[in-house]
């Protein structure tokens, strides 16, 4: 029987840390037979424990440094050598550990893991990996998420490719289909950037076309692939849309007394059910692709559910040797 997979986390990140993240962390250990050492400050870790106590197979690492979500990403990954999410990273790196989450300053994790990890060979910059809820459909992937805010066509093609390998991994597709997120679906359409890029896309026989907003959500294509900054604005339009549209229905079930009374109908299971599908939670984080290393980016005001699931995700990218998959996509062979 082999041994558990060991999953580092960043017990000091997140606006909900460290009493969410230690929390999820444990319910991982619980749920899904993994080990995770907690990187930070001991005593708000210990505090966040269950009685205080470390339970079977948690492992806390003391650090006495944090990078705050204010902080400057890569100075003080550069600065701070005994960070939390720094030397998470090299846990990693190290082999003490199979992978990495992290909830709290994004670039501050990104940078951790591309200057501990390193970058898969031919890889010029990293990409986010988020999964876009489809109801009652099958997920597609949005790539970048904001990793790379500044881009360049070839670098996008490279985020195809490694989108495509992370969907047959994630949402066990044989061969995805992927999309160019632009201002319309004609060939012509965007700026210098989207045309340039659907040049060196447009002989691949899994290569849509450019995609719009409005593709956002039903599934086609697979892999949706974008700069940072783009990816990152669509991702944040999407959750805040989610939310004011559960807000709307909330308002209007109380709106009055038939409505409440048909809202006795529909509520409970069934919009517990809705809710669970679109709650950012769920899906516990994007992977970040094209580091030498597994690496989970969790949202800021990540629960302990959200954690939970984003160590399972960890687990599974390391199961699954996304690493390995992604070597051979961008070797020529995706």
């Amino acid at each position: 029987m082999s041994a558990p997979l060991r999953i580092a986390v960043d017990a000091m990140g997140g606006d909900r840390a460290p009493g969410e993240i230690v929390a999820g962390a444990v319910g991982a250990v619980e749920q899904h037979g993994v080990e995770v050492l907690l990187f930070g400050r001991e005593d708000a870790i210990a505090a966040a424990l269950p009685d205080g106590g470390i339970p079977a197979g948690v492992t806390v690492v003391p650090c006495s440094e944090v990078i705050e979500m204010h902080d400057d990403p890569a100075r003080s990954v550069r600065t701070r050598k005994d960070a939390s999410v720094v030397r998470a990273a090299e846990a990693v790196r190290d082999g003490r550990a199979d992978a990495m989450v992290g909830a709290g300053n994004t670039g501050a994790t990104m940078a951790s893991a591309l200057l501990r990890y390193g970058r898969i060979p031919g890889i010029a910059r990293p990409a986010i990996a988020v999964p876009i809820p489809v109801p009652f459909g099958r997920p597609h992937l949005l790539v970048d998420a904001g990793a790379t805010v500044d881009a360049s066509p070839e670098w996008l093609a490279q985020f195809a490719r490694m989108g495509r390998a992370y969907a047959r991994l994630r949402l066990d597709i044989d061969d995805p289909t992927v999309g160019l997120l632009s201002n319309g679906e004609e060939p012509g359409k965007g700026d210098a950037l989207r045309k340039d890029t659907f040049a060196l896309l447009e002989g691949e026989p899994w290569f849509t076309g450019n995609a719009e907003g409005r593709d956002f959500m039903t599934g086609r294509p697979d892999v949706i692939v974008t700069d940072g900054f783009t990816g990152n604005v669509a991702l944040k339009a999407m959750e805040s849309a989610l939310k004011a549209a559960a807000g709307l229905v909330f308002t209007v079930l109380g709106s009055s007394e038939e409505a409440k009374a048909a809202a006795e109908v529909i509520t409970g299971p069934l919009l517990q059910a809705v809710s669970d599908y679109l709650d950012p939670d769920t899906i516990g984080g994007g992977a970040l692709l094209g580091v030498d290393g597994v690496c989970i980016i969790s949202h800021g005001s990540s629960s302990a559910r959200a954690i939970v699931n984003a160590v399972a995700l960890a687990a599974d990218c390391v199961r699954g040797d996304i690493v390995g998959r992604l070597k051979e996509a961008t070797s020529g062979a995706g």
